[in-house]
């Protein structure tokens, strides 16, 4: 279903861009971005967040976080808390002014005062005691205490899901220990806090007094052990294939028709279908220029307001450039190959196609 969709909108959105009517072009180019991964794959379901205290202080043993109210900046929350409001908003990445979602979670730098990690003491039981329902329930165990969190950095290039399946958990565990946006959007420099994922083993079986505890079986009992081949020490390596150079070229090596709109590594390949053109690593700001020479056949943006900037060449070929912070250029504009169009906008990569037509095509095959 949401390859069909997506299919949908980049047929819909080549035929605008042949048009090029009033209404301009205006497709939802997130649909082709890395956020559409997911993490099926992970292992294992993280725990429910701790509730926070009457501040929004939420304590683990090593770590505080505090979520803001409606109407937040980290200035005021720092205020709240007793701290410095420059401090908190440098340490995840913010202005101080910065307006902040209900929900949103900061990393306090340092522990705040009157928020001590949840702790319990070890239950006391009658081993006497009738086993009756109310002296099972006198002796359950407490809640336990949170376990502390690991904090990850957002570096740039990265996402929500790259994150999530970083340290095998689910993106909607991330997204709400965090409080991320609808849109899983993440800042460069933005601290994450990352749940420990629970272990799926088998409830302990308690024995009675006196009758010992069952002994665990090895993993042999249930199969054998595979064979083992040991190398010699001294045996020789095997001798590494030689490559010829003369032959051997990479898919960016292609045509030369075009240059890197931006510079930086490819973090991110064609795949048809997938992901129709490259993504590349750009901080905040860098300049965005023009792959090749043509005229601006679209200035729009996308569902989340992100510019696009869309560039007609000679033999039918279009450019695409997405991920933009600013615009530099208008519809209808002549541009010549490597001149700025716009800057890279904070997600930490621009997104970048080549079409013919309803066709997607691997940029590489057209870098020089």
């Amino acid at each position: 279903m949401g390859s069909t969709r997506r299919l949908a909108a980049g047929l819909a959105a080549a035929a605008l861009l042949a048009s090029c009517g009033a209404r301009g072009f205006d497709p939802d180019l997130r649909g082709w971005l890395p956020g559409n991964l997911g993490t099926a794959e992970a292992a294992a379901e993280a725990p429910a967040r701790p509730q926070p205290d009457e501040r929004g202080v939420i304590s683990f043993p090593g770590s505080q976080v505090v979520l803001a109210r409606s109407g937040d900046t980290p200035a005021a929350v720092a205020a709240r808390l007793g701290l410095s409001g420059d401090a908190l908003a440098r340490h995840n990445a913010l202005p101080a002014d910065a307006a902040l979602t209900a929900g949103a979670v900061l990393v306090l730098p340092q522990r705040v005062a009157g928020a001590a990690a949840t702790t319990s003491a070890p239950a006391l039981r009658d081993p006497f005691a009738a086993a009756s329902p109310a002296a099972a329930g006198a002796g359950a165990a407490p809640r336990p205490a949170p376990a502390n969190p690991r904090e990850h950095v957002v570096t740039a290039g990265e996402t929500a899901w790259s994150v999530a399946r970083r340290y095998n958990i689910s993106v909607q565990d991330l997204a709400s220990w965090n409080g991320l946006p609808a849109d899983m959007g993440l800042r460069v420099g933005q601290r994450l806090i990352v749940p420990a994922a629970a272990a799926r083993v088998a409830a302990a079986t308690t024995s009675a007094p006196g009758q010992g505890s069952a002994t665990p079986l090895p993993p042999s009992a249930a199969a054998p052990l595979p064979d083992e081949t040991t190398r010699p020490a001294a045996s020789p390596a095997p001798e590494a294939p030689v490559a010829d150079l003369g032959t051997t070229r990479t898919a960016a090596s292609g045509s030369g028709r075009f240059r890197m709109p931006v510079q930086g590594s490819i973090i991110r390949v064609y795949e048809k279908g997938r992901n129709d053109g490259i993504d590349i690593a750009a901080p905040t700001g860098s300049t965005v220029a023009a792959a090749g020479a043509g005229t601006v056949a679209a200035v729009t943006r996308d569902t989340a307001g992100v510019p696009i900037v869309v560039v007609r060449h000679e033999g039918d070929l279009m450019t695409v450039y997405a991920g933009l912070g600013d615009v530099a250029v208008s519809k209808g504009d002549t541009i010549g190959t490597g001149d700025r169009i716009g800057a890279a906008g904070n997600n930490g990569f621009v997104h970048f196609e080549v079409r013919r037509g309803f066709e997607s095509l691997d940029p590489e095959t057209f870098l020089n």
